[in-house]
């Protein structure tokens, strides 16, 4: 048997000094029994020794022997350097031998570790320099677990070609997935990038030139730009078709391009969050390297270390020995920091407080901020690592801590606990408690690398999670001669521990706790829950498209009639040796005009224009257009789906009233409460400090020694104490900008809240662990009250309460006791829970309503005095029944009541306020004056969700609220839909159990009845069912719904809305990204719907109907000289003519448009019903266009019949009048500025501008169109009195018709402004 001091075997080197070491010959098993039942583990004990008999050694106890090594071996060092250099490079190099030289160049110690298997001499496929052979083997590197035949000890080197090639096979997401720590793993898994891009590279023209070709009016000027290749069909120049269409596609592809290049730099600026990783580098012979090869940096820092000696064989295998009964570390790690879209599945990524959670990832360390963990990669062995001091076949870890610095690791956070914070992924305002593997929270850092998280596959469930946390046996790394082949039953045991949700920390959640977390990185980018739940990006198009697209298709129908009819009036004859047919087809091509092609350019501009105005309004600075497709639907919108957490609230609880029976305490009044706490925790002066319990006697001075203020005085204490002290709060301290901060930790903000409250009023919450309360006075910073905590009852949603037992320490401060302490049990809830509970009384029911009411969340306190034989008696009730295997819950429910829950003394009830958003009561009510019925979706309580909705006014006071939570009957759910059938102005409170009930077996009744609500709230609702209802609400009403959220958990319901706005919030800015409008307040929304959306519309509708008018003139000029011309289907206006009105002579006057408004803001404010005219779309109906089409009708056929009337149609050559071309041409683009000034409701310089520089571009280019103009006619006399007459008449009867419709029948926007 080896002796645990024969380092060297019979074929070492001799060491010329061995013999001056004898004194060093010690019995290790009574010097140190730890080293020694390490060493010798694979071998039978010599002898049993103290480690078999106590498992937790203490550290202490080898600390001497360490030392007495250490010193006798360092003062030999100077002299033997030399020798240690020759020693470790023959070591390296030996190839076979049976040498067990143990601690070599930082090598495990351990005697049953074999050499490297012969395939270590094998080249690597890529050779790299030495310096770089660290790095690069570490990269390549299989998995341990990846090894080709189970029981092949030692490490895979040389193997990292194959490791890559596995790495190509891409990972089927049907299967579950086993994932290395640390590794690189053997399939591929998506990036971990977000992107809420609509076109890739590849899929932007095609996507985009479907979407435009969708719309009948390109597809139709396509075809009549197609049919200018058949010369029978050619009029003018090919490009007055195609240019004008080549111009569409091109400003509206780019703007596509714009919108969709801007998200993906925003996408990037997310994806390039650094986060901390941990990277490692696996040990093979001790430095990580590959065997028989060395670093110059690591043999230096070999050099540097403390506990490197002259001895090579001896001293670094004693250091590696005591350092670890196992050895050095599977791997060294250093940290590095990627972006957040470089991180691979199998990544350690530290995480900090307040820090978003990149991917989905599964918890395997958690600890405080005192105990960081080394940022540099440790040779040999790490000074303040966690070593493995047992591993049997218990499968048990025994963990210990060589640095005085890790052993702080003991507080907040070295329990394996965090919390975290889930809103902005399930919209839950309550903190989440996470907790890491009993497996891990011990285990070495450098031992991760032996860790496989075996998970499921990705899915879209937050609340659930099913995986197993397997920690491999630790890979054999030398060859022991004294164990032949045969290995202990340890060493090849996996050590397995189930995972469920508690373990895991999805991505965009946030960590809340003041620690740091280690965690692997299970799933990536589109596998994460989060992006599961996320429905993809969609291209949106306003209601306004398919409105104007409808009424082009009218157009193209009149302009086929108008052909036909014209080809039937001349007979079908052949007409200049064309065919009837051909004839039609030109006369198609003449009248395509009246299908505007340009009118998408100009509303594409309008666009532009509406986005540039939302952009620099600084009445709502930060707000972003993401999609410029769609402003106009701003103002057509008629439901409105909000988020609550962070949208409508702030997530920010505060105590904001406290009732104790007989008075009510509430913002200033609280001072009153401050002083009463002073008067009780204060020691009168001159007496010794002593601890408070609730028997304490009030002491009140002297000048308010009433009765009643005594009375009041000692409720208030009592209530204060009981806050106090029933909760679930840790205090941590943490050091900003050299000031000690308290902060605190809970799953309940509402606890956090209670509890600042009690330190504002003077009564501390110092200590807190799972043993023991400390409270301090804030004035005089001593202890006052001192607790040990016997049991907790935790908040449950079932229970909606939670309880308290403690046992107060009395006696003066400096030396307290507990021994016939004073027991208590304190309890709080809600109120429809703790009325059956507390003792009778006569004002508890009032109370709570009147807080109701205000839209706080109420909590009821009260508290029961037990003596010490009555809590033993229920202590080992409790005991039994908590060991009970049927029916536990019910047991211990039973003997809680029995013994706590009944005649508690009522001490008050609390008010906590769910801080709402700037400005959202007013915000809420006049989107609601507008016309617009309000939705809450929110993933939190039902509770929460009331007091929200009743608080912001989404619920009117005195309003009915019917409540539908957790039904699973359908003849119930019938029940609820008949009862609200008849109730019509009731508000609707659904939880997402009867939701989805109602949609899977309801759907279209449900949604019949609920469109008509004034409100809705939809609580617990998964971001899946957000999406549905928003999607379900736009298909059964077919009218404009707005989702408005702030977190990750919103993206889906704002993509499926037509219009998605996102509010930048304080944990990301995943909603903001995906929506369509990006606003930084809930109060800014208001402003983009009533004012922007708005003035969109309106504009927009006024705009297109300009343009259509404008092709639609000209196109009856062109009928009625065509009639006049024997049916021959040439063109009145050629080439530049054609081109130039569209362009250059009308289009800046008509665009001009776009700054046109009908009211001020501050009217559109004041009457939020002028929104709701917008609804209907009377500024764009069948209505208004057919006014228009008659307008163009009449003033098309007066400007040509009377210009054909007053000059003629032909030259006496029978060619087309050029007299007649100048007048009628002129009166058509002056009539069009002019009904562009007679249609503007508040004038702007530029609208001035544009419609008398237009005037003059036009007049000034008269003179270079002698090729279609009479010149000569222009300047005489005759043109301008035939030019008045014709424009008076065309333009007279058209605005005489509308004085006297407006004098009839004003518009709203006129009474309001009182014109």
């Amino acid at each position: 048997m080896a002796s645990p001091h024969q380092y060297h075997q019979a074929d070492a080197p001799d060491d010329g000094d061995s013999d001056s070491d004898l004194d060093l010959e010690l019995d290790l098993a009574e010097l140190d029994p730890l080293a020694a039942s390490s060493s010798s583990a694979a071998s039978p004990p010599r002898r049993p020794s103290k480690e078999h008999r106590k498992r937790y050694h203490e550290l202490g106890a080898r600390i001497p022997l360490r030392n007495l090594r250490v010193g006798r071996l360092r003062s030999m060092r100077r002299t033997q350097e030399t020798e240690e250099e020759d020693l470790r490079e023959l070591i390296e190099d030996e190839d076979g031998g049976n040498r067990n030289s143990g601690g070599s160049l930082g090598l495990s110690g351990e005697d049953d570790a074999p050499l490297l298997p012969s395939h270590r001499t094998r080249p690597r496929r890529h050779q790299p320099a030495p310096s770089a052979l660290s790095r690069f083997g570490s990269t390549l590197r299989l998995p341990g677990f990846m090894s080709s035949k189970p029981n092949t000890p030692g490490i895979q080197l040389g193997e990292g070609g194959e490791g890559e090639s596995d790495a190509e096979e891409e990972h089927d997401p049907t299967t579950q997935r086993t994932i290395s720590v640390g590794h690189l793993q053997t399939s591929r898994f998506p990036a971990n990038a977000v992107s809420n891009a609509k076109y890739t590279p590849w899929s932007f023209l095609p996507r985009t030139l479907y979407n435009e070709f969708s719309f009948f009016i390109n597809m139709y000027f396509l075809l009549v730009a197609l049919s200018q290749i058949i010369p029978p069909l050619r009029i003018g120049y090919l490009s007055t078709y195609t240019f004008p269409l080549g111009f569409v596609i091109t400003i509206t592809l780019g703007k596509e391009a714009l919108d969709d290049i801007a998200r993906r730099r925003r996408d990037a600026e997310a994806n390039s969050e650094g986060y901390m990783v941990l990277k490692f580098e696996e040990n093979s012979v001790g430095n990580g390297l590959a065997p028989g090869k060395t670093s110059d940096k690591k043999r230096r820092l070999r050099k540097g270390k403390k506990s490197g000696g002259g001895r090579l064989s001896d001293l670094e295998d004693e250091e590696a020995r005591l350092s670890s009964s196992k050895g050095v570390s599977t791997a060294n790690y250093f940290e590095i920091i990627k972006p957040s879209r470089s991180l691979k599945v199998g990544d350690v990524v530290k995480l900090g407080k307040d820090q978003r959670v990149p991917a989905d990832m599964v918890i395997l360390k958690s600890y405080s901020h005192d105990s960081t963990l080394p940022t540099t990669a440790k040779i040999g062995v790490p000074d303040a690592s966690p070593t493995l001091v047992d591993d049997d076949a218990s499968g048990l870890l025994d963990l210990g801590e060589n640095s005085p610095k890790s052993n702080t690791a003991a507080t907040s956070g070295a329990s394996g606990e965090a919390f975290i914070r889930t809103d902005q992924l399930d919209g839950e305002t309550d903190w989440k408690l996470r907790l890491t593997s009993p497996l891990t929270q011990n285990l070495d850092v450098g031992e991760f690398t032996r860790l496989q998280v075996v998970a499921g596959k990705p899915d879209r469930k937050v609340n659930e999670f099913f995986g197993t946390l397997e920690l491999q046996p630790k890979r054999q790394r030398q060859y022991d001669p004294h164990d032949q082949g045969t290995q202990s039953a340890t060493s090849d045991q996996v050590q397995s521990a189930p995972l469920n949700i508690d373990n895991t920390v999805w991505a965009n959640t946030v960590l809340a706790s003041s620690c740091n977390v280690l965690a692997v990185v299970v799933y990536t980018g589109p596998q994460t829950r989060q992006a599961l739940s996320t429905s993809p990006s969609r291209s949106k198009t306003g209601l306004l498209e398919y409105e104007i697209n409808s009424l082009t298709k009218f157009l193209c129908i009149f302009t086929l009639s108008l052909s036909f009819i014209l080809v039937a009036l001349a007979g079908f004859r052949d007409i200049n040796e064309r065919k009837w047919y051909v004839s039609m087809m030109r006369f198609l091509i003449l009248f395509s005009t009246i299908v505007p092609v340009g009118l998408r350019v100009n509303l594409d501009m309008g666009k532009s224009v509406y986005a540039w105005f939302i952009e620099h309004d600084q009445s709502i600075p930060g707000t972003v257009v993401r999609t410029s497709t769609i402003p106009e639907d701003l103002g057509r919108i008629e439901y409105l789906l909000s988020d609550k957490t962070g949208t409508l609230t702030q997530n920010e609880m505060e105590m904001k009233k406290i009732h104790v029976g007989t008075v009510s305490y509430a913002n200033e009044a609280m001072d009153e409460v401050s002083t009463y706490v002073h008067q009780s925790f204060t020691a009168p002066a001159g007496e010794t400090p002593t601890l408070v319990t609730p028997s304490s006697a009030y002491v009140a001075p002297l000048t308010s020694a009433t009765r009643t203020r005594r009375e009041i005085g000692s409720r208030v204490r009592d209530v204060v104490l009981a806050l106090a002290l029933c909760h679930n709060v840790t205090p941590t301290t943490e050091e900003e900008n050299g000031e000690t901060i308290t902060t605190y930790q809970a799953s309940s903000p509402d606890e956090i809240a209670i509890v600042r409250w009690t330190e504002n009023v003077g009564l501390k919450l110092l200590q807190r662990d799972r043993e023991s309360m400390t409270l301090q006075s804030c004035e005089t910073g001593n202890v006052v009250v001192r607790v040990r905590i016997l049991n907790v009852f935790p908040f449950t949603s079932e229970g909606k309460r939670m309880g308290i037992v403690v046992k107060f320490y009395h006696g003066p401060v400096s030396s307290p006791t507990d021994e016939d302490g004073e027991i208590w049990f304190y309890q709080k809830g809600a109120d429809t829970v703790m009325t059956s509970i507390v003792a009778a009384n006569d004002w508890l029911e009032e109370e709570t309503s009147n807080m109701a009411r205000e839209g706080l969340r109420t909590l009821v306190v009260g508290r029961k005095k037990m003596s010490a034989q009555t809590y033993q008696e229920f202590s080992t009730k409790h005991a039994q029944a908590s060991l009970a295997l049927h029916n536990r819950d019910n047991a211990v429910a039973e003997v809680v009541k029995e013994y706590l829950e009944h005649e508690v003394e009522l001490l008050g009830v609390t008010g906590v306020e769910d801080k709402l958003q700037k400005d959202v009561k007013p915000s809420l009510e006049l989107l609601r004056n507008a016309g617009i019925k309000i939705w809450m979706l929110t993933g939190d309580k039902v509770e929460t969700a009331r007091c929200v909705a009743v608080s912001s006014k989404l619920v009117a006071r005195g309003q009915y609220v019917h409540t539908i939570a957790k039904m699973k009957r359908k003849d119930l759910a019938h029940d609820s839909l008949d009862f609200l059938r008849g109730k019509p102005d009731a508000c609707l409170l659904i939880d997402g159990e009867s939701l989805a009930l109602m949609l899977t077996h309801f759907r279209s009744q449900f949604i019949s009845i609920a469109v008509l609500l004034p409100a809705v709230v939809a609580c617990r609702c998964s971001p899946t069912q957000k999406a549905d209802v928003a999607i379900l609400i736009r298909e059964y009403t077919k009218k404009r719904v707005c989702c408005i959220g702030d977190g990750g958990n919103d993206v889906s319901m704002i993509q499926a809305a037509d219009v998605g706005v996102g509010i930048v919030g304080k944990e990301g800015k995943q909603a903001s990204l995906a929506a369509d409008f990006s606003i930084e307040q809930f109060c800014y929304l208001t402003k983009l719907l009533v004012w922007h959306g708005r003035n969109s519309y309106k504009r927009s509708a006024k705009l297109s109907q300009f343009v259509i008018h404008r092709g639609l003139i000209i196109s009856i000029c062109q009928t009625v000289y065509s009639i006049a011309s024997s049916f021959e289907p040439n063109a009145l206006y050629r080439d530049w003519l054609l081109v130039g009105y569209s362009t250059v002579y009308t289009m800046m006057p008509v665009f001009s448009l776009v700054l046109d408004r009908d009211v001020d803001e501050s009217v559109a404010n004041l009457y939020p019903e002028l929104y709701a005219e917008l609804k209907t779309g009377r500024s764009l109906s069948y209505k208004s266009f057919f006014i228009w089409v008659l307008v163009s009708i009449y003033q098309g056929g007066m400007i040509q019949g009377l210009s054909q009337l007053l000059v003629g149609v032909h030259d006496d050559d029978m060619k087309i009048s050029t007299k007649m071309v100048s007048v009628s041409f002129t009166v058509l683009v002056m009539n069009e500025l002019i009904m562009v000034a007679m249609e503007v409701v508040t004038w702007h310089w530029i609208m001035i501008a544009s419609i008398f520089g237009t005037a003059a571009i036009y007049f000034g280019s008269v003179p270079f169109l002698a090729a279609y103009f009479d010149l000569g006619y222009i300047s005489s006399l005759a043109f301008w009195w035939k030019f008045c007459a014709i424009a008076i008449i065309s333009l007279v009867p058209p605005y005489a018709g509308k004085i006297l419709g407006r004098t009839l029948r004003p518009p709203s926007y006129r009474k309001v402004r009182g014109i």
